[in-house]
């Protein structure tokens, strides 16, 4: 949905004959092919920290009673409601289009890029800046925006009061809103985006699907007090050793 003002530079000819040598014929690689093989080596990675992710939620859950814990069943609240609201009620689309652009316009000032121009409707979006790469692009798809915002909130207040008391509340907000988050990114998806075709589709998809994993690892790590970093970290570590043994496995019953 967003769309960009480039700026680019132009190469003055003068018409006069260089009397240099005529320089090497130059091989370039198109840069959505370059894409597409990072792309493929974002396999490992993703297989990797989904592997951890699930390893550690299926611990936490049989031998540490996580899914007993109060703030998985209020995060598991707010996903509940939510799928009620998006399958029962009118969707919210213009919440969702305006939380889009904006992530947009948030990363592109982040890469200290500028706005232009800000739309939207319901009916769609766009936003008009200077600059633009794949993870301003892609930034609506993996960036939980009013997740974001009600973490910020809920901290900022915590600053002047207590609100160790309502923090199972935060759950169940955070649960409804990357649950917003992730169905509105999902339907959107599968509708096509120019954000998407832009960078090229398989790229684009793999970055979306790492960077969500890797944030719903995050997640999981705040909510349950027996997954901490360095446990999470042993799981990618074992994770990245069990692929290399397979690969290895793979490429010696090649040869």
């Amino acid at each position: 949905m967003a769309s960009t003002v480039k700026k680019r530079r132009r190469r003055l000819r003068t018409g006069l004959k260089s009397h240099q040598e005529p320089a090497e014929t130059e091989w370039v690689i198109p840069v959505r092919w370059l894409k597409q093989l990072i792309a493929v080596f974002l396999i490992p990675p993703s297989w990797i920290v989904t592997r951890a992710f699930f390893s550690s939620f299926s611990t936490a859950a049989v031998q540490h009673r996580f899914w007993a814990s109060e703030e998985f069943w209020f995060f598991c609240l707010g996903t509940l409601l939510w799928f009620i609201a998006f399958f029962g009620l009118p969707r919210p689309m213009l919440l969702y289009v305006f939380g889009h652009e904006l992530t947009h316009a948030i990363w592109t000032w982040l890469m200290g890029g500028k706005v232009r121009q800000f739309h939207v409707s319901r009916a769609g979006g766009y936003v008009v800046t200077d600059t633009n790469n794949f993870w301003i692009s892609l930034a609506p798809y993996f960036f939980p925006l009013y997740s974001v915002l009600a973490l910020l909130l809920y901290g900022s207040i915590g600053m002047f009061v207590d609100v160790e008391p309502y923090k199972r509340w935060l759950f169940g907000v955070v649960g409804f809103t990357w649950c917003f988050h992730a169905t509105f990114a999902i339907w959107m998806l599968w509708n096509g985006q120019t954000d998407l075709i832009e960078h090229g589709t398989f790229f684009s998809m793999m970055v979306i699907y790492l960077v969500n994993f890797s944030v719903l690892s995050v997640m999981l790590i705040v909510a349950c007090r027996d997954v901490t970093f360095s446990y999470f970290g042993k799981e990618l570590l074992d994770g990245a050793m069990e692929f290399s043994d397979q690969l290895l496995h793979l490429v010696h019953l090649k040869l």
